[in-house]
């Protein structure tokens, strides 16, 4: 619990303290952000705002979780591992993508099939890894069951072990690219990505405590939670809920600082990381609602222009660029898109505990 506090203030401090170093050091290098020639006309006056910004919080969050579990002499754990590597691993291709872009001042970088290929591979890592390390009980970090509040019955290993493995690392690859994807998407408007992703964070907090505190390594009883390092789990989450805390205050309209593909992506992964570690993979649906929107608007929108030889939906997807059109200033549209955000979450987080409640 000590842990938790620590790791989530010093992130806190790290990226509230330290974002205008870093935003010095950005303008040296000539990390300015290029801006889509097709968007909105207001955002013109954002070109040139250093990006990059996802490497303040993110490496704020893992000194932070570090120092954490330093200060209590506590030993990492495998889960939170695992959840550093899928956000660093995440970020890490999000970077090439933002200082290509930076460096030829385009809006264009990474092409989207080099993205999923990166994507692709830290999620198979992930996957393979999380099927060791297994605790006195047998319970390795990431299961070989689908999800919802905990493993639903069906078990991939039912189909042969070679079989069983296979799916299990394309059900990752799944979560991991459709989850980091979602949130690189959502990441248009200053601030909006880091806020909906702190309600995001602050769910895993509550979930991972949640089990630590009905686990069944605890106390077998029912409703307990099979889960391998719950309460790692809501210190790592703390630890990201702190750093884009921290960030928001420099990140919020006018944004001093944008997270570019390197934060969104890291970000993004970190989600998807904790989703399925926490057993509650299915029940990411109503945590990151606001993400599946902004990717299904996406996705309606070219299919609609598509099927119909031209026509749009909205006047721009992501949804957050067709409100923008309609009228609706910046602030605006991120601070009720952070209510929805907060709404799923509250959703989720409250089916999470009636489950538990019904199934005692």
């Amino acid at each position: 619990m000590i842990a938790l506090l620590i790791a989530g203030g010093v992130s806190l401090l790290y990226s509230l303290l330290l974002t205008p170093l870093f935003v010095r050091v950005f303008n040296r290098l000539r990390w300015g952000q290029p801006i889509r020639v097709d968007g909105p006309k207001e955002h013109e006056v954002k070109r040139g705002t250093p990006t990059m910004g996802g490497l303040i919080f993110l490496s704020g969050s893992v000194i932070a979780y570090f120092v954490g579990k330093l200060i209590m002499g506590e030993t990492p754990t495998p889960s939170a591992l695992l959840v550093i590597l899928m956000a660093v691993g995440a970020g890490a291709v999000g970077f090439i993508d933002d200082f290509m872009k930076a460096r030829m001042q385009h809006s264009a970088g990474l092409g989207g099939w080099a993205k999923i290929v990166g994507q692709v591979a830290v999620a198979v890592a992930f996957a393979l890894l999380g099927l060791q390390f297994a605790n006195e009980a047998g319970v390795t970090p990431v299961s070989t069951s689908v999800s919802l509040f905990r493993d639903l019955p069906f078990d991939f290993m039912a189909l042969g072990a070679v079989v069983g493995i296979g799916l299990v690392v394309l059900w990752v690859v799944l979560i991991v690219t459709s989850t980091t994807n979602a949130v690189n998407v959502t990441d248009g408007l200053d601030g909006l990505a880091a806020g909906a992703a702190i309600f995001a964070f602050g769910a895993y907090l509550i979930i991972g405590f949640w089990q630590s505190a009905q686990s069944c390594s605890v106390a077998l009883e029912p409703g307990c939670y099979e889960v391998r390092d719950p309460m790692d789990l809501a210190v790592i989450s703390a630890a990201f809920l702190g750093g884009l805390a921290g960030f928001l205050w420099w990140n919020t309209n006018p944004a001093q600082v944008f997270m570019g593909d390197t934060g969104s992506m890291g970000i993004g992964g970190a989600i998807a990381a904790l989703a399925i570690l926490s057993r509650t993979e299915l029940l990411l649906v109503l945590i990151g609602g606001l993400f599946i929107i902004e990717t299904g608007s996406v996705i309606v929108q070219r299919l609609y222009f598509k099927v119909t030889k031209g026509r749009r939906i909205f006047l721009m997807s992501p949804i957050h660029h067709h409100f923008e059109l309609k009228g609706w200033a910046e602030v605006t549209v991120v601070v009720r898109f952070w209510i929805v955000a907060g709404l799923f979450v509250v959703v989720g987080v409250g089916a999470f505990y009636a489950e538990w409640v019904l199934s005692q």
